[in-house]
């Protein structure tokens, strides 16, 4: 169960970050943030209170507010990042980080993996990387936008990692204050340091809808770290390329090669492997 939640929250934040990459092209990383974590959040507390309650306590608060500030971090590099260079190379270099950093934690906390778990892993950071192999025009990249991919990468892996050790009866809450905070940071930054907000033109449902389904992609996260180990649900997790990949080749026509399509192989391969291991 917990690689099958991890599997699904991939999915949705492979189709937020798809949307959020295409509406970050059209305004600004922070603006579109500013508007679509507070439609997010609003979401979230409605299902821990209403759908999948659990208790609420000091520890779930240290969890969460870390969690939010980290988030709030990796999700502003991550959209600048989509903002500047092909989603078919920054989703998947971010991928890699984001997968390697709660594997590291997992362990240094004591998780043992078997030979079939290593294995997965093994499997699904090869099928990021090939995602990831793009050529011509579309497999330029400056080394700025790289530099945003690998710092966004190493702050997911961070905040997936606090978002997993908050306590098992916590239900989703620690998502919900990471995304309060979230939130409040990124609001501050618009009003300090972002250019005035402008409203004309600006692709509300697109962020609107990407702030939602991010926030549940999250939550789902969260129970999905409840039910399975951090370093296996993390790398599940982390497998979100294949989805803004696709979406990026079906909508945008950026092509998939022949190795990114055997990427998109190896990452099922990976996450049936994983859910073997659960």
């Amino acid at each position: 169960m917990g690689v099958l939640l991890a599997l699904l929250s991939s999915l949705t934040w492979g189709v937020s970050d798809f949307m959020g990459g295409l509406a970050s092209r059209k305004a600004g990383p922070v603006h579109v943030l500013s508007v679509s974590y507070p439609a997010g959040a609003v979401v979230l507390t409605i299902i821990a209170i209403l759908v999948i309650p659990g208790q609420l306590s000091t520890e779930v608060l240290m969890w969460g507010a870390s969690a939010g500030v980290v988030g709030a971090v990796a999700i502003g590099l991550l959209y600048a990042a989509l903002s500047r260079g092909p989603m078919g190379i920054v989703s998947p270099v971010t991928a890699v980080m984001a997968g390697a950093v709660p594997v590291l934690v997992g362990v240094s906390r004591g998780e043992s993996l078997s030979a079939l778990a290593i294995g997965g892993i093994l499997v699904a950071g090869l099928a990021v990387v090939l995602v990831s192999r793009e050529t011509g025009e579309q497999a330029r990249i400056r080394a700025s936008t790289l530099g945003l991919a690998l710092g966004s990468g190493a702050a997911i892996g961070a905040y997936l990692s606090l978002i997993g050790l908050a306590p098992v009866d916590s239900g989703v809450w620690a998502a919900v204050i990471g995304r309060w905070t979230s939130t409040v940071v990124l609001i501050v930054v618009l009003i300090f340091f972002a250019r005035p907000f402008v409203r004309s033109g600006f692709p509300w449902l697109l962020v609107l809808v990407s702030g939602v389904i991010d926030a549940c992609a999250n939550g789902v996260f969260q129970l999905a770290s409840q039910r399975g180990m951090l370093s296996i649900v993390a790398v599940v997790g982390s497998l979100y390329p294949v989805a803004t990949v696709t979406l990026a080749w079906v909508l945008l026509k950026e092509r998939l090669n022949a190795v990114q399509l055997i990427g998109v192989a190896l990452a099922l391969i990976a996450a049936a492997t994983l859910s073997l291991t659960s």
